[in-house]
């Protein structure tokens, strides 16, 4: 008897994680329906207007992020007042009776920014932007404990010749980190950058492998403002320079076909990482 209830709670144990609610969620679909897809693909490479949320969406407990439908291979982010998965139902944009019950907002401004760890491509001289030519692909899907967003800039002029981009966002269960990796699908090497915008007035700090940045983002389509953290960890040898310039803390790579970064948000609201000295530590031991 008592071995045959061992087996019993050893099979009930074995089965937990199974009964455990989702800890990571996407979203993708045309404002003219909202029917959830998996994949959109088009010719025009600039749908910004009339996609949900203006891209491929993806989210953790802690932040949701998306990536721009455009040009500027922009990344945004949600910031969350409590752990939860809030894309399904806010659709990025919660009303105020929503953020009063405890849902998160959308206060990250990223204006002509990469935003979060976005990605542009450096050509020697200046920062390219993602303009496809040849069309745009975006698609997200749910992993093996995690979830995918991903863009596909096609027929990219950089450097006398056409490349094609991929900006891929992972997010892993139980972790409020995100990976964030750019693919040179055709083309050969390029030199890709990325980087953390910020505001005037925030508190920043870099090292050989990380940035931090810590702010209130300027009003926009929201009156409540808040501060927001972002922060990036990468691997320094890969790295051909790095430029602080008036808006953001950006890293251009060595040629490369693949680049990635780790990428993490919080905000005031939360109860985690709410203040500048949190965050800032939480990211000065955030490993690669």
């Amino acid at each position: 008897m008592r071995n045959s209830f061992k087996t019993l709670m050893v099979s009930v144990l074995l089965a937990l994680p199974l009964w455990l609610p989702a800890q990571t969620d996407v979203s993708l679909f045309w404002r003219s329906d909202s029917v959830q897809l998996g994949e959109i693909s088009v010719a025009d490479g600039d749908q910004y207007r009339k996609i949900g949320h203006h891209g491929p969406a993806i989210e953790n407990m802690y932040m949701a992020l998306r990536i721009y439908f455009n040009h500027s291979g922009s990344i945004d982010v949600y910031s969350k007042k409590q752990p939860g998965l809030e894309l399904s139902t806010a659709h990025w944009y919660p009303t105020e009776a929503m953020q009063a019950a405890g849902y998160g907002c959308d206060e990250y401004k990223v204006g002509s920014t990469v935003g979060l760890g976005g990605y542009n491509l450096w050509d020697g001289e200046q920062f390219v932007k993602l303009t496809a030519t040849e069309g745009r692909e975006v698609r997200v899907r749910r992993i093996k404990g995690g979830a995918v967003a991903e863009m596909l800039a096609k027929g990219v002029p950089y450097q006398q010749k056409k490349v094609d981009i991929l900006i891929r966002v992972t997010m892993k269960d139980k972790e409020r980190w995100a990976i964030v990796e750019a693919f040179s699908k055709k083309g050969g090497k390029v030199q890709f950058a990325t980087g953390v915008n910020f505001h005037p007035d925030k508190q920043a700090f870099t090292d050989r492998g990380h940035i931090a940045v810590w702010g209130r983002h300027p009003e926009d389509v929201s009156k409540n403002p808040i501060n927001i953290g972002g922060g990036m960890v990468y691997k320094q040898r890969t790295v051909a320079q790095k430029k602080v310039t008036e808006d953001a803390v950006m890293i251009i790579s060595r040629p490369a076909r693949h680049y990635k970064t780790k990428v993490v948000s919080a905000g005031e609201k939360e109860a985690e990482l709410n203040t500048a000295d949190k965050f800032i530590e939480y990211v000065k031991h955030l490993k690669y």
